[in-house]
């Protein structure tokens, strides 16, 4: 069967179904699971799928697991968490395992580590998969994890991910509609474990769920994002005495941009609108700047703009200048070349010469599509395109180039 695996891997899953009959002496459901399940991994869990003779679950489990980047970014969190607060890393508890992508890297600061999960398949799996990785510290328990919740003694850390999905199979975001629920639970995990760590979806407006799970709880609050879409919301809670604000954390790939929630000041004065900033076509040296995904999330913009002296397009236009570059901005850059009205004669000398271009559209009535067909622009190019409205109302095309260090001109 493994050898069967290791040779069919990287055929399509579909086209290798048809042939079943060829192979009467593979069970062919199983055989396909797990070359489906190695070429999700191949991309998603780079280290599994190097590990030969990992065992892969259902489609459904493959899914909704965690990727090894954000795995990766919890255990990194965890560790951070014991250093910084001097607690013991004897133990921990997953009360949520599914295919087990975040405890098996979370596993890894501990000395004991109890992987709780009600399928047996998946239990199953685990038994084979955490020896594959050398976790030899854990123990699978099957059931339910509630259930264990009230026996089990006092650990450091606890971490959930509750189902997101109904009893029907369909998504659901409420943290009162997951399964288990942790608002109702909350008490309880907050006296068996120094340190709760909840996984929840990047669909919630992570204030509410600050709310929900108490504020006086909560002591971190991590918005993660790969490849600039938005994928976990982590929240950390605690019963320890904290009197400085909680934290909130927007990470994307390599760039973290972190503050104390409370502690923002609002600068109204760079709210002012672009057309008051000096600006006018062309504009050689202003630079764009784009939040990520988690930046977005949050809606940190006035601590955006405090921290990088950045200006504010316009109030709910979401983008920012400068006639400063900014190396570490948690984003992506753009050197502004021309900015034109929506004047027919200005779009047109805007635009001169362009026959493609990435058009991105923020508080603006028309849409990419609209704009793309009333200027006849194809996608793709260097060339970029930003429409939005500023302070003053005023509908705006700002042309522009994507940046990734210091341009000459501005060092």
């Amino acid at each position: 069967m493994q050898a069967f695996i290791r040779e069919h891997r990287e055929e399509d899953v579909r086209q290798l179904a048809l042939k079943g009959a060829q192979y009467p002496d593979i069970d062919m459901t199983y055989a396909l699971q797990q070359i489906a399940g190695w070429q999700t991994a191949r991309k998603k869990l780079p280290t599994w799928a190097a590990t030969e003779g990992i065992v892969y679950p259902p489609h459904l489990s493959m899914e909704q697991c965690s990727s090894e980047e954000t795995a990766e970014y919890k255990m990194r969190l965890c560790r951070r968490i014991i250093e910084k607060n001097g607690s013991a890393d004897e133990s921990m508890v997953d009360l949520t395992g599914g295919f087990g992508v975040d405890f098996s890297f979370l596993a890894r600061m501990f000395r004991d580590a109890v992987y709780v999960e009600q399928q047996a398949q998946l239990c199953d799996a685990a038994a084979v998969n955490f020896k594959l990785l050398g976790l030899h510290q854990a123990r699978i328990i099957q059931g339910d994890g509630v259930d264990y919740l009230h026996k089990m003694d006092k650990v450091c850390m606890i971490y959930l991910d509750p189902a997101r999905r109904d009893s029907h199979g369909g998504r659901t975001f409420a943290i009162s509609d997951c399964s288990p629920d942790v608002i109702s639970l909350r008490n309880e995990l907050l006296e068996k474990a120094e340190w709760v760590m909840v996984k929840l979806s990047p669909m919630l407006d992570w204030h509410k769920a600050v709310e929900d799970l108490g504020r006086e709880n909560v002591r971190e609050v991590h918005i993660v994002s790969v490849n600039n879409e938005c994928k976990e919301l982590l929240i950390v809670m605690s019963k320890q005495h904290q009197e400085q604000p909680f934290l909130v954390c927007c990470v994307n790939d390599g760039q973290a941009f972190a503050f104390s929630q409370g502690a923002e000041t609002t600068h109204h004065a760079m709210q002012q609108p672009l057309e008051e900033c000096g600006y006018a076509t062309p504009v050689p040296s202003v630079f764009l700047y784009e939040p990520n995904a988690s930046i977005l999330k949050a809606g940190c913009f006035e601590e955006l703009q405090r921290r990088f002296h950045v200006r504010a397009v316009g109030r709910n236009s979401h983008l920012f200048i400068s006639s400063d570059f900014i190396e570490d901005f948690p984003g992506r850059r753009f050197q502004i070349s021309a900015i034109s009205s929506m004047n027919k004669k200005e779009v047109k000398s805007l635009l001169k010469g362009i026959g493609k271009a990435n058009i991105t559209v923020r508080n603006f009535p028309l849409s990419v599509a609209e704009l793309r067909k009333r200027f006849k622009l194809k996608e793709g190019g260097t060339d970029y395109l930003f429409a939005t409205t500023t302070e003053g109302g005023k509908h705006l095309l700002m042309l522009a180039k994507r940046v990734f260090s210091v341009p000459q001109a501005a060092q």
